[in-house]
């Protein structure tokens, strides 16, 4: 880790959180509440306003107009991240080109675990369920969980209080669809209300269709709609206190390719395969906090599993089979803030215990593998907002984990992480700002599936060290009444992951240095009836200074992206319509052709989505949405790219589909 980084970052944490106490009226009044500051600033609501910093906020509104089906159609909008095709378990989500492992990903503040296999996403997640979703990249809060390499990407779903209308205390929801181009037919259902001090939450979702054709009309094996989920939440509120105890289930089932994000040696030959996820929290809450007490505790355990069984396999080559993944997560975290006239401190602890077991192909020895990560954190983040136009938000971790791998050899270490942003505001309405961090995220397990071909013999290598990160971006905000924008200069840098090195060494080896750096331009208008957005994001994406390949790493290229959106609502006809537009720039280069690989085309595709609500059945929603109107033939950028002589080709995305979807409240 770099000393001096640390001592700098470390003493502008310690300044400004002294600064901040220092200021603070020992007087608490029952009216305080959140700062108030306007939407420009890059401290609000005890969070950093993730748009102002280059980052992605995806709205309940956006989730409304879009009707995702999947996560491509969720982040369609941003082109600061990039999701891979194909079916939905395929799907990993690339923010600058750095997977979501390398980000502290949560759903409702549960931590999510990391990618077990580069063919397979992080987590199942079924946008049905989606409240919002916050990506915020670069220097992330200190109180954002361990491991925020790159950034956070925190999902929030729904619960009965999003879902009730004013005055009413019991309702429901239920929604059908069905989709051309093997989308096929989805259905949700549902119920939840308010009753004394309880509230209640129970909702299922399914989907089920065919594979789906690119816009050439050829077919691509494995990739139905195959998901079910459920999402349960009870919260009970007494004497100014809340507990909630929530549920999530998704599961998706259904035979897919051998490995489902890429179209090897060109087969149509499918296997069974089940991901799945179980999540069970525990959380309290203050509903009558004060100044000084205004805290927050959970814990929670999560299990994913991935099952592909009676895959045959060449016992002369035993590089294929059977394959079956698990993973168990038991953690917590106790937190409070600390409301002040400047802003608010945010202190408390975390830990999480996680428990891996990877059965290896076939007969394979050893077998079965199993590892341990145990880690424990205490954190501090302030965010001021000073009556000279300075805002800052700065924060310190301290963690301590310990790593057992799958031969039984136990390694800890105990490492610091600061962070500290701050802007000024300049002229009303312009301000500049700054952040930096440097991570601790101690020993990375990588894509642990990986263990599944490796055999008795693979070890740790013994000068094996600790993973971390460092972020460094600026930029400029610019705040108008209806009009918005900003442009944020990213440097991301992650030092020491992990690298499954079977051909050199047969050890667990720390990987070369990755780095992607560019920047992101974002802008909006809004004229009451309506709004138009943009955004344009160039990351250069390296490891060891030589730019990296797509061969479906934890870091990939992505070149150059935009995005364009417009909505549009006509309330005389009680009509919504508007549409996106996705463009990705070539990627090519001697580098590309000279190890294998296709050059990337450019590709621009279009999705248009309109609703409609009947005069007299406002409580009823149609929904239309057309995506791909073009029928355009890509695949999207952080895909796999052809690449011989292994027969490796691309998995093209859905050509033309058009949705029909009802909901409706009750």
């Amino acid at each position: 880790m770099k000393i001096r980084s640390i001592f700098l970052l470390a003493g502008v944490s310690s300044l400004a959180l002294a600064t901040g106490l220092s200021a603070q009226d020992l007087a608490t009044t029952p009216e305080t509440g959140g700062i108030q500051l306007a939407p420009i600033t890059l401290v609000a609501n005890g969070q950093e306003q993730v748009e102002a910093t280059g980052g992605v906020t995806v709205t309940p509104e956006d989730i409304e107009a879009m009707q995702p089906a999947d996560v491509s159609e969720l982040f369609a909008r941003d082109s600061a991240i990039t999701v891979s095709g194909g079916a939905g378990p395929s799907k990993r989500i690339h923010v600058f080109g750095m997977e979501q492992s390398n980000l502290a990903v949560s759903v409702d503040g549960v931590p999510q675990g990391v990618t077990s296999w580069h063919h397979t996403g992080s987590n199942v997640i079924d946008p049905a369920f989606l409240k919002s979703v916050e990506v915020e990249v670069g220097a992330a809060a200190a109180d954002s969980g361990f491991g925020a390499a790159a950034g956070a990407v925190r999902y929030e779903t729904v619960g009965a209080k999003d879902m009730l209308a004013e005055g009413q205390t019991m309702g429901g929801r239920v929604g059908l669809s069905y989709g051309t181009n093997g989308r096929g037919a989805s259905g949700s259902l549902a119920g939840f209300g308010l009753y004394e001090g309880f509230d209640w939450f129970v909702m299922l979702h399914a989907a089920n269709g065919d594979n789906y054709e690119n816009g050439d009309g050829k077919e691509m094996p494995g990739t139905e709609p195959a998901t079910q989920g459920a999402l349960t939440k009870l919260g009970y509120e007494f004497e100014g206190h809340r507990v909630e105890l929530a549920y999530e289930y998704s599961k998706d089932d259904a035979d897919r390719v051998i490995k489902m994000n890429m179209d090897l040696d060109h087969t149509d030959e499918v296997f069974p395969l089940k991901v799945s996820r179980n999540t069970l929290s525990l959380k309290y809450s203050s509903t009558a906090p004060t100044d000084a007490w205004d805290p927050e505790a959970m814990v929670y355990i999560s299990r994913n599993e991935y099952w592909r069984p009676n895959y045959a396999t060449d016992p002369l080559r035993p590089i294929n089979g059977d394959m079956d993944l698990e993973s168990t997560t038991i953690g917590g975290v106790l937190k409070n803030t600390y409301s002040m006239e400047q802003g608010k401190i945010t202190a408390g602890v975390d830990w999480a215990y996680d428990d891996y077991r990877i059965d290896n192909y076939g007969d394979r020895a050893p077998g079965v593998h199993t590892l341990e990560t145990m880690q424990i954190g205490a954190f501090v983040q302030g965010r001021f907002e000073f009556d000279n136009g300075i805002d800052v938000s700065t924060g310190m971790r301290l963690d301590h984990q310990r790593f057992t791998d799958w031969n039984g050899e136990q390694r800890s270490d105990t490492g610091a992480s600061v962070n500290a942003t701050t802007s000024y505001e300049f002229a009303e309405g312009y301000e500049i700002f700054a952040g930096a961090s440097q991570t601790w995220l101690g020993y990375d397990i990588g894509e642990y599936g990986l263990l599944h071909a490796r055999d008795e013999a693979f070890s740790t290598a013994a000068d094996y060290e600790p993973a971390e990160a460092t972020n460094v971006k600026l930029g400029l905000n610019a705040n108008q009444g209806n009009w918005t924008g900003n442009l944020t200069f990213f440097d991301t840098r992650l030092k020491g992951l992990a690298s499954y090195d079977a051909e050199v060494t047969n050890q667990l080896v720390n990987a070369d240095d990755y780095r992607s750096k560019g920047f992101t331009l974002q802008g909006n208008y809004s004229w009451g009836t309506g709004r138009v957005g943009a955004s344009l994001t160039k990351a250069d994406v390296t490891q060891n200074g030589e730019d990296v390949l797509p061969n479906g790493g934890t870091v990939v290229p992505v070149g150059t992206l935009a995005a364009l959106y417009v909505d549009q609502e006509l309330a005389q006809y009680n009509l919504k319509f508007g549409g996106t537009l996705e463009w990705a720039g070539d990627l090519s280069g001697d580098y590309l052709t000279e190890a294998g690989f296709e050059d990337h085309s450019s590709y621009t595709v279009v999705n248009l989505y309109g609703e409609w609500r009947p005069e007299n059945y406002q409580n009823v929603a149609l929904h239309l949405n057309v995506d791909n109107l073009f029928d355009e033939t890509y695949y999207e950028r952080s895909s796999y790219v052809q690449y011989s002589p292994r027969n490796v080709f691309p998995l093209y995305a859905p050509g033309r589909t058009v949705t029909l979807g009802v909901k409706m409240d009750f």
